[in-house]
């Protein structure tokens, strides 16, 4: 078989080549192999990536058992929940596209054969999957699983629980001995944070994307079955090595439409609708934020996972799964079952292989019993945000889907916390929060304090944010995010003032602002020439090239 690692092993011009991989402590018979390159992302500061140095080991066991030689290599990882709400967040979308380049450079710098991809958290798998794309070389990737949820006063909770809980210490709702006992209990230990978070939702869209195997989304990171798996995810790269099975093969447009509909039914965090499109964009598939509205009405909303409902990730791994979900939307053709997977085989011969089905029906309900007939996202349109903008209406109340209230103008994240901790936000007020998109950031800020703030302080029944950044996949109620054009591409976001009416109709999938074209055209004109508030470092470059939102916050190619 010839290999993409002859390139730095065959022939006697690369004897210098070998010599050095000698010096690694090579030898004959696994420079004869294929090699299988390991992009790691292990750290000690990410709670998802803790463990992964015991993962890896498992993940090379199953290479060696298939007849393959493992290498690995290290990838830089953000925590969104560590760099939530200071000047950290503005790197963690940027982050992707370094993470897509890295991979890039050592895979070519040495040609691997074929890849593992290792990784827990959120911009970091798709910055894997970017990568690996790119390269179009056999690979597979391997989620480190998701966390236990914490328990406090005798119920299971997550990460987004602490957010609250700020937020009920500020009204007076709990003191500060109860903030420390949220604070102690909410994260147990090793994997991503407990609850249908962006992390999480990547974990699992991976397996409808057919890039990652059955199971890989839901199962514990404290499991030994995680171990199980990665040992067969080593196993599985050497025989799509073999097989020349590239990730263009599995990663179609009609793949794209699966992971979208998975996501429906999931009531998966909004980042997705960030991610997908970049993804696809990058393997020359032509996506958008409004491909997710040509499904949002027919996929159902089947789970309710936190923050749109009280279970948690482990929940789903005890109902199915996703491989339940695919085989219950498959019922009403909505995947569409003739793709390629890692596993080996199309999707539909795969689900009938494993058995897929639903374990718990109080978990992932059946498609003619769902949560919502609607899926879990909705991508709503009109003057305020003519390209699209996108809520996890899986979790906003009944009451906030249809609403109309004063526009709150802030330029940063950082004001609007100040206002809304400091009581200056009243009921049926509009929150608006601009200037954090992907050039006006720059970085496209996650915001899990804000809505937590709102939530905490319980006015998040009366009380609407829109953005032009974006939000935690954590966040609950109406949360609107991506709003494009952004502020600094002179959007209509940006033509607001202070008491604007904003009217908001998720079910209609409206946004729209109580404006004339003409008065929003002659307010843009007035606005002066935007300046980044970063002009320095990677920063700065990224502003430079990266798109708006709803194309995926992209890089030119």
């Amino acid at each position: 078989m010839k290999k993409r690692s002859d390139l730095m092993i065959k022939g006697f011009e690369r004897a210098p080549h070998r010599s050095l991989l000698r010096a690694d402590g090579f030898t004959d018979w696994e420079m004869e192999r294929p090699i299988i390159g390991i992009a790691n992302s292990f750290n000690e500061i990410i709670p998802g990536h803790i463990h992964l140095d015991k993962i890896v080991e498992a993940v090379k066991a199953g290479i060696y058992a298939a007849g393959g030689t493992p290498v690995v290599f290290n990838t830089i990882g953000v925590c969104d929940g560590i760099a939530m709400n200071h000047q950290g967040m503005k790197y963690s979308l940027p982050s992707r596209e370094l993470i897509a380049d890295s991979i890039e450079i050592m895979a070519t710098s040495h040609p691997f054969d074929g890849l593992v991809l290792l990784a827990s958290c959120d911009k970091i798998i798709p910055g894997m999957l970017i990568g690996a794309v790119r390269l179009n070389i056999p690979s597979i990737f391997l989620s480190g699983g998701p966390m236990l949820p914490g328990r406090i006063n005798n119920k299971d909770m997550g990460l987004d629980k602490v957010f609250e809980a700020v937020g009920k210490l500020n009204s007076g709702k709990i003191d500060e001995k109860e903030l420390y006992n949220y604070e102690c209990s909410a994260c147990p230990g090793a994997g991503s944070c407990s609850g249908m978070f962006t992390a999480n939702t990547m974990s699992n869209l991976a397996e409808a994307l057919g890039i990652a195997l059955p199971m890989n989304g839901s199962i514990p990171a404290v499991f030994a079955e995680r171990v199980w798996l990665a040992k067969e995810t080593g196993k599985k790269i050497v025989e799509l090595v073999k097989r020349d099975i590239k990730p263009r093969d599995i990663m179609t447009k009609e793949a794209f439409y699966n992971a979208i509909a998975v996501d429906m039914a999931l009531g998966g965090s909004t980042n997705t609708a960030l991610h997908i499109p970049a993804i696809a964009y990058y393997t020359d598939v032509d996506l958008t934020l409004l491909d997710f509205d040509k499904l949002t009405d027919k996929v159902p909303h089947l789970t309710t996972i936190a923050p749109a409902g009280p279970h948690h990730i482990i929940d789903l791994y005890y109902a199915g799964g996703v491989p339940a979900i695919l085989s219950e939307l498959a019922k009403s053709k909505l995947i569409d079952t003739s793709q390629m997977t890692v596993y080996g085989k199309k999707m539909g011969d795969m689900l009938k292989e494993i058995g897929a089905r639903i374990k718990d029906e109080s978990v992932i309900r059946p498609i003619d019993k769902p949560v919502h007939k609607t899926g879990g996202l909705a991508v709503l349109r009109g003057n305020l945000a003519p390209d699209g903008a996108i809520v996890k209406q899986a979790a906003v109340s009944e009451k906030m889907l249809k609403h109309s209230g004063p526009a709150r103008i802030f330029e940063s994240e950082e004001d609007a916390v100040e206002a809304i901790m400091g009581g200056k936000i009243k009921r049926g007020d509009v929150i608006v929060i601009r200037y954090e998109g992907p050039k006006g950031g720059p970085g496209m800020r996650e915001m899990l304090s804000p809505t937590s703030a709102v939530a905490g302080m319980g006015l998040d029944e009366d009380v609407a944010l829109i953005t032009d950044g974006r939000f935690s996949g954590a966040t609950r109620g109406a949360s609107i995010g991506h709003v494009s054009p952004e502020a600094a591409a002179r959007g209509p976001i940006a033509a607001l003032k202070e008491g604007d009416i904003i009217e908001i109709d998720i079910p209609n999938k409206k946004l729209n602002v109580r404006l004339g074209e003409n008065e929003i055209k002659e307010r843009l004109k007035s606005i002066g020439e935007f300046k980044p508030k970063i002009d320095y470092g990677y920063l700065a470059r990224y502003a430079k090239f990266v798109s708006s939102a709803d194309k995926g916050a992209v890089f030119p190619k």
